[in-house]
């Protein structure tokens, strides 16, 4: 199975910083699906890249796309709105999971922006871009994930 990380940052695309988050989300992924290839990329805060980028790996059949950064409310932050652009559905029970998570440990989790939905048989998720945020994000809504991606999958038997 395809999983797939993209990391969204100007400073990080220019060399200017060092993405840490991206890395730490890949890790994640490996730990929870050891079988599994993991793509990753760096993009700067282009609406059109982002969009690329996840067009690209859907039409190579990942089935999980984590993007990590641009979910705040600076002026550049514009992953949610390049991933809504894409999408065929979203499921916004996992951004709220995350947003909940994160209110429980800082309130200003509730200032991300970020959507996770599908297109075609691929699952679309915006991650925060600090590397705990991230890693906390994604520790939440793994089981979710999981679940997703077998219902999806046509694997999951419903009760």
């Amino acid at each position: 199975m395809l999983l797939a990380v993209l990391t969204v940052s100007d400073r990080c695309s220019r060399g200017e910083a060092e993405d840490t988050a991206g890395p730490a989300v890949a890790a994640l992924l490996c730990d929870a699906w050891p079988d599994s290839k993991i793509a990753t990329a760096l993009v700067p805060d282009e609406p059109d890249q982002i969009g690329r980028r996840l067009i690209d790996w859907t039409a190579e059949d990942a089935r999980l796309i984590l993007t990590v950064g641009g979910t705040g409310l600076g002026p550049r932050d514009r992953t949610p709105e390049a991933t809504r652009r894409i999408l065929d559905r979203e499921a916004p029970g996992i951004a709220e999971a995350m947003r909940l998570a994160g209110a429980e440990k800082t309130p200003m989790a509730w200032l991300s922006r970020g959507v996770a939905g599908t297109r075609d048989n691929t699952l679309i998720v915006n991650l925060p871009g600090s590397l705990r945020g991230a890693q906390e994000s994604l520790t939440a809504i793994l089981p979710l994930l999981r679940h997703g991606l077998e219902t999806m999958a046509g694997t999951e038997k419903h009760l």
